[in-house]
């Protein structure tokens, strides 16, 4: 993983992690899941270095989506409700823009 994205996965578990009082065995589980998305996001940059935004922000979606899938084993309802509270509200994911 580059190293820019691992801090910017290191700056969002610290977010979530406060936000969602997370143990640390969710804190790993998340970090796994995070790690994955950003190195997933990279092998799309990569593979096309020409894309519009509206592809990286369609793209972002699908990650997110996956992201939420796996994220809904581990946390408890409460953490969950705060967890799409604070992925609806982001401006960015992963160091990307989400909004148009």
């Amino acid at each position: 993983m580059k190293p820019e994205v691992a801090k910017v996965v290191e700056t969002e578990l610290k977010r979530f992690a406060a936000e969602l009082k997370l143990s640390d065995s969710q804190k790993t589980q998340l970090k796994t899941v995070l790690e994955n998305a950003g190195e997933r996001m990279d092998a799309i940059r990569e593979k096309h270095p020409d894309v519009t935004k509206p592809d990286v922000i369609a793209k972002l979606k699908e990650v997110r989506s996956s992201l939420r899938e796996r994220v809904e084993k581990f946390l408890t309802p409460e953490q969950l409700a705060k967890w799409d509270a604070g992925i609806a509200k982001a401006k960015t994911f992963l160091g990307h823009t989400v909004n148009s």
